[in-house]
């Protein structure tokens, strides 16, 4: 058996385990739908109908007396107090807790949790399988071009999503919209960045390669977490901030009543009760803002080393450390604009929705410096193969 046959055997494996990885990572997607689905559907009514209940219930209080009286021997009256009912938290407060998840503490919700991180975790094996099987196939690191960046960025960024798990982080909630962003990044791999297997062009021949490409993954793969995190928390916290001027309960009470709102159809008002439902579920904006930050802080350091060790690489393969190639440009615009955010998140009058955005714009910073670069400029870095 020659060796170029061998590699072309392992290639079209690779290529076979990454079709099946995506096979299973849309059974995923689909159970994880189901998972949001049934914790939310039966809750949605009880909700409804509770609320129009307590509105009942505080009509016939007010009718009768909010204290029972009971004559007693001595002719005074023993007086029985309503009890206290705990339920949202006080109009105003954003002293708010973490929901409790995407099954919404409902049995089959937490049972199609289960089954969609079971096979999350499958097709995380397939994926790192298939990008084992092409490195094998070259004998080299396998993301020479923007294909075999794209499949390893997604299996890392699995990868890291499955080790917060195992280390007991509540970060169930990411698992949907990872899932479904891991599904576009191999689609778009597969359809428009492909490129056969083969060898790199001399300038890469590096065991920089190894190191420089690897960490720019993982920080990218942590990145998205943060910036993930980010659009998440400005969602929840425009919840909260309804939830704190009392107008979250209105679509539920006016569906439950049977009545419409003005210029809102039903489904418009099943929508808005779905809506705040999954908003309910999500951790508190806090929690979010909090693991943002501290994501996006934990990995900067790394971030730093990579700019270094290309600059590192740099002067090898090109005799010069810094040469404002595009790609030097905006690895080093991203490093400034995570920086930016870093000392915001510090300072007090920038935490929150202002500290957001940066984050966002930063990890744009990071996207355009893959995809814009690679496609519209040249430079030294134009290896993308597409």
């Amino acid at each position: 058996m020659n060796l170029a046959a061998a590699n072309e055997n392992l290639a079209h494996i690779s290529n076979v385990l990454i079709y099946s990885s995506m096979a299973v990572y849309t059974l995923a997607f689909l159970a994880h739908i189901a998972e949001w689905v049934f914790g939310s559907r039966s809750k949605v009514g009880r909700t409804a109908a509770a609320l129009v209940a307590e509105g009942e219930s505080a009509g016939r209080a007010a009718k009768g007396s909010a204290q029972v009286r009971k004559a007693q021997a001595g002719g005074g009256t023993a007086v029985l107090e309503r009890p206290k009912v705990v339920g949202r938290a006080t109009e105003g407060s954003r002293d708010i807790a973490d929901g409790p998840g995407a099954d919404g503490g409902d049995e089959k919700g937490g049972l199609y949790g289960r089954i969609a991180i079971s096979l999350t975790v499958l097709a995380f094996l397939i994926a790192a399988a298939a990008v084992v099987t092409r490195s094998l196939s070259v004998q080299r690191a396998p993301w020479g071009n923007m294909y075999e960046f794209s499949t390893t960025f997604s299996t890392v960024a699995v990868g890291v999503y499955l080790a917060l798990l195992l280390a007991k982080k509540k970060v169930r909630w990411l698992g949907l919209p990872l899932v479904t962003s891991v599904l576009l990044d191999l689609g778009v791999a597969t359809t428009w960045l492909y490129t056969d297997s083969d060898q790199l062009v001399p300038a890469l021949h590096s065991y920089w390669l190894w190191i420089h490409v690897s960490t720019a993954i993982f920080c990218g793969a942590v990145l998205y977490m943060g910036a993930l995190s980010s659009l998440v928390y400005l969602l929840r916290d425009r919840y909260e901030a309804r939830l704190a001027a009392g107008r979250v309960g209105e679509a539920e009470k006016t569906l439950a009543s049977g009545r419409s709102l003005e210029g809102s159809s039903r489904l418009v008002l099943w929508a808005r009760v779905m809506g705040n439902d999954i908003m309910a579920r999500l951790p508190a904006a806090s929690s979010l803002d909090r693991f943002s930050y501290r994501v996006n802080a934990a990995v900067f350091p790394l971030w730093t080393f990579t700019i270094v060790a290309g600059s590192i690489w740099a002067g090898d393969a090109w005799g010069r450390y810094w040469g404002w190639d595009p790609k030097e440009v905006w690895s080093f615009v991203t490093w400034v604009a995570y920086a930016c955010y870093l000392h915001a998140r510090a300072t007090a009058g920038w935490k929150g929705r202002k500290a957001a955005y940066i984050a966002l714009a930063a990890f744009g910073a990071y996207l355009f410096n893959y995809y814009g670069v690679n496609f519209l400029f040249g430079g030294k870095h134009s290896y993308s193969g597409v």
